[in-house]
């Protein structure tokens, strides 16, 4: 029997979109069209560019498990080589030709009448598919502060997402709102050229020390001759990151451990106001993790101060804090991070006209991460409940994605025109899935990006083993195939 020929859209030339293209290729779904907003793929890798920007997980891991890379420079890798790896897979697999950029989707509408998605670009380019999938990711939209008076500082201020290179930082003052994995991986290079650099802390942050390494010449050389090299770090980062994803959804002696780790890292801090101030007031793992071992002494440094105090105001030549206090400023970096809940196209429509955000009013919802009832043949990478809290995204969405070719082959076999998960079962899920929230670290107390609008956490509750486990095969009696 021939296959039906399905034309699949895909939302965002990033790491899930492009890892997505190279899926359906292999699936033989070869009518597929990439849209990216930008001119360039890469996704957060393009857009971010900050000074020390490197990934927090270790580059053998964050990288294709198909297409590894053998020389990295880093075991944490900077962004632009990160970036680089994007564009020569991209290249390599031939989907530059699939891709149609300066394409930001406005728009994608699904039409019950032909089971198919009507999109409607920014530029006024009108396209159809069978099926769409959302591969934009959780943290590209950039999230600026509700600050008064941004607006009238006179020095430079700009997001550590859209990194102005032509302002000069030597000798500035310079200033960094924020203390996520941006800020602190931005402060030891911007202190090795300012005059004076001030980090203003609404949220202390647990740290976890990790050296990042320059890999020898000669280590390179060795991976690249014996690629089981590759394989075999990549296997023990993979074992060593399952560890940490258990010691935040579970009490035991991995979160005791975890911990420790970071409570011994914190005691380094010879100064012990400095000290203080840096001590969080909730658990370890509760806000995603920050790898460094160079804040630490970066606050240190003379010339490098850490405010606490609440920002009143920004006024023409500085922040001012809630304690009077004005500090003076040439530049001002927003380290601000993005709005994780933002999920795509906020004009994604559904079957009954009901669009994304209005179905998610009352709380982000998907199905086991993929998808959402009343919207058919829609699917998601990395969307709510992946278990994105410090595991590689790249094998949650490598998980994702052959889950989705899986259900695709149905459409293709003709047991529908449409597709989407039940109800009920969404429903089913997740209950199961706030009974047990109960046990993560997620919801000791601290306020993160993990949290929705009514405090529920969206990640994953359970190991990264389960929901390698439970995304191996559908369970075909939770979805529901219409117009057979």
């Amino acid at each position: 029997m021939e296959k039906r020929k399905l034309e699949v859209a895909i939302i965002g030339a990033g790491m899930s979109g492009l890892l997505m293209g190279i899926r359906l290729q292999r699936a033989g779904i070869r009518d597929f069209t990439i849209y990216e907003k930008a001119e360039r793929v890469g996704g957060t890798w393009r857009e971010n560019t900050y000074p020390g920007l490197a990934c927090d997980v270790p580059s053998f891991l964050y990288s294709y498990s198909f297409e590894p890379k053998l020389d990295w420079s880093h075991r944490f890798a900077p962004g632009a080589e990160i970036q680089s790896y994007f564009e020569g897979v991209a290249e390599r697999y031939g989907l530059l030709d699939r891709i149609r950029f300066g394409h930001e989707i406005e728009e994608a509408r699904f039409e019950p009448a032909s089971a198919r998605w009507h999109l409607r670009a920014r530029n006024g380019a009108e396209s159809s598919a069978d099926v769409l999938i959302l591969a934009s990711g959780p943290l590209h939209e950039k999230h600026y502060p509700d600050i008064e008076g941004l607006d009238r500082f006179e020095g430079a201020c700009f997001h550590s997402a859209a990194w102005d290179h032509a302002v000069p930082l030597e000798g500035q003052r310079i200033g960094v709102i924020g203390t996520g994995s941006s800020a602190v991986q931005m402060m030891e290079p911007l202190s090795e050229v300012a005059g004076r650099l001030t980090m203003f802390q609404r949220t202390a942050q647990w740290i976890m020390p990790t050296d990042n390494v320059a890999y020898s010449e000669e280590q390179r050389a060795r991976v690249r001759r014996f690629p089981l090299l590759a394989r075999l770090t990549r296997a023990a980062y993979k074992l060593l990151f399952d560890t940490i994803s258990v010691a935040v959804v579970q009490e035991g002696w991995g979160r005791r451990l975890l911990t420790k780790r970071c409570q011994d890292y914190l005691a380094t801090v010879s100064d012990p106001e400095l000290r203080r101030k840096l001590t969080p007031a909730y658990a370890p793992g509760c806000k995603r993790l920050v790898m460094s071992n160079t804040f630490y002494p970066t606050l240190e440094k003379p010339h490098v101060d850490l405010v606490v105090e609440g920002i009143e105001r920004v006024e023409e030549r500085g922040v001012r804090t809630k304690d009077g206090v004005l500090h003076e400023l040439d530049v001002l970096v927003l380290a601000t991070g993005f709005d994780a809940h933002a999920w795509g196209v906020r004009g994604v429509v559904g079957a009954h006209g009901k669009s994304l955000q209005q179905a998610w009013a009352e709380g982000t919802r998907s199905y086991r991460s993929v998808a959402m009832p009343g919207f058919p043949n829609f699917f998601m990478l990395v969307g709510p409940h992946s278990p994105i809290g410090n595991l590689s995204v790249i094998d949650v969405s490598e998980t994702q994605s052959a889950y989705v070719v899986q259900m695709l082959e149905g459409l293709r076999a003709g047991r529908g025109k449409a597709v989407e998960p039940r109800a009920d079962a969404t429903r089913a899920f997740h209950d199961e899935l706030a009974k047990a929230m109960s046990d993560t670290v997620w919801v000791t107390g601290c306020n993160s990006w993990y949290l929705d609008e009514q405090g529920v956490p969206i990640t994953w509750p359970w190991s990264a083993r389960r929901f390698r486990r439970e995304m191996r095969r559908p369970r075909l009696e939770d979805w529901a195939f219409t117009g057979a």
